[in-house]
């Protein structure tokens, strides 16, 4: 009998990984929001498609997944977005089955636990404190530094964060969501840190055994907090092979995910460098395929798929053991946007650099690759450019993922 896999995916993403198992012989079963049936999923890859509706909670989907169970045993669970990482490892315990547990899990989702445990075994961490005590808060803004940042624990990006000039601002952010009455907005859901100015980078890993086998290193050319408060173009590159930057966050990526005892799967680490001093800090780490077409950067860039691998991960056997591809070692960087239009025509972006073009209503995304990273940068700058006077559209900076 054909080994079963189920994957959650709560957003439209990771048809390659689909595609993967299925090339692997596995009979694979999609779970998905019934509002979501009309993307385009590759469907020749999927032998079962079963739906909860748009506001399903992580019990609607593990009561959906506990039926699929019973007609057909399930050898391996898996989600693909940052929100389906808890509901599956809560899906595994109900089912009894091995991977991530929720309590694990909660390491790469929670904020705070995150910062908890990356502080315990050496990680920099901008300065932070939970919500949890007036007293301590106030003891918190007294022996650190403005500006700080009030952020949700379990959101993704920046959603929901608040950047405050004063401790008065702090206090009337922690007071506004208290006055809403819900345990989503409750101020002990959120985090309370130093906000420091600088560069971020987000460092992509293969882990198998506990050991990193392949990774992609690369630096946003606008830091994800601007772009979704203040507008415009997101970018992302491939950080120079040979940098000082990038071996220090091979180094700091390898020490966390070995501190979190993270031993099989894929990871996507953000870090920040400091424009003051220059040391880095972690900002977040998460057990999934980076988002914003992530992916599709170091596919081009290095020859390697992160979705595809982590399939190949999955469906991997005694027999047909787990084996990392070589890696390229060319640049490639994305400059992706809101467009006014809903489908806007980037025909007349004609460089012959331009190797994929983000077909997603109301977004303009090219991605680029070339062997030479000075060519890549005047790319992301001269088309930065040209997009956000084509096509930039600005939308208000959303509080949370659904709203």
């Amino acid at each position: 009998m054909r080994k079963h896999i189920v994957v959650i995916a709560s957003e439209h993403k990771g048809n390659e990984f689909l595609e993967e198992c299925q090339n692997a012989d596995w009979h694979v079963t999609l779970v998905t929001r019934k509002d979501l049936l009309d993307y385009p999923w590759s469907w020749t890859a999927l032998n079962d498609v079963k739906t909860v509706e748009k506001g399903a909670t992580a019990e609607d989907y593990i009561r959906a997944i506990t039926n699929i169970a019973g007609n057909q045993p399930i050898d391996r669970l898996v989600g693909l977005d940052e929100f389906d990482v808890l509901t599956a490892a809560k899906a595994r315990e109900h089912l009894q089955m091995e991977g991530i547990s929720g309590s694990y899990g909660l390491r790469f989702r929670d904020k705070l636990r995150m910062r908890n445990l990356a502080s315990s075994i050496g990680i920099p961490c901008p300065k932070f404190a939970g919500a949890f005590n007036s007293e301590a808060i106030n003891e918190f803004l007294q022996t650190s530094s403005a500006p700080w940042i009030v952020k949700p624990r379990t959101e993704v990006s920046a959603f929901g964060i608040r950047k405050c000039e004063t401790s008065e601002q702090v206090w009337e952010v922690l007071s506004g969501l208290d006055s809403r009455n819900t345990w989503r907005d409750h101020p002990s859901q959120f985090l309370i840190e130093e906000f420091i100015k600088g560069k971020v980078f987000h460092v992509d890993s293969v882990v198998v055994d506990g050991k990193i086998v392949l990774s992609g290193v690369s630096e946003y050319g606008t830091p994800p907090f601007t772009v979704t408060h203040q507008g415009g173009v997101f970018t992302t590159f491939t950080v120079d092979y040979k940098s000082k930057e990038r071996k220090e966050l091979e180094k700091l990526n390898k020490k966390l995910l070995e501190g979190f005892e993270y031993k099989r799967g894929v990871a996507h680490a953000e870090f920040l460098q400091s424009e003051e001093t220059g040391e880095f800090f972690l900002l977040e780490v998460a057990c999934r395929v980076g988002g914003a077409y992530i992916a599709n950067v170091h596919e081009h860039a290095g020859g390697f798929s992160l979705w595809r691998e982590w399939a190949r991960l999955e469906t991997a056997s005694a027999e047909n053991p787990y084996k990392p591809p070589k890696i390229r070692k060319d640049y490639a960087g994305i400059a992706l946007c809101l467009a006014k239009d809903e489908t806007p025509d980037t025909s007349h972006y004609t460089d012959e650099e331009i190797v994929y073009r983000v077909t997603k209503p109301n977004h303009v995304g090219l991605i680029f690759y070339s062997k030479k990273k000075a060519r890549l940068e005047e790319l992301l700058q001269t088309y930065s450019e040209r997009i956000a006077n084509d096509f930039l559209a600005v939308a208000p900076a959303k509080e949370r993922y659904d709203d």
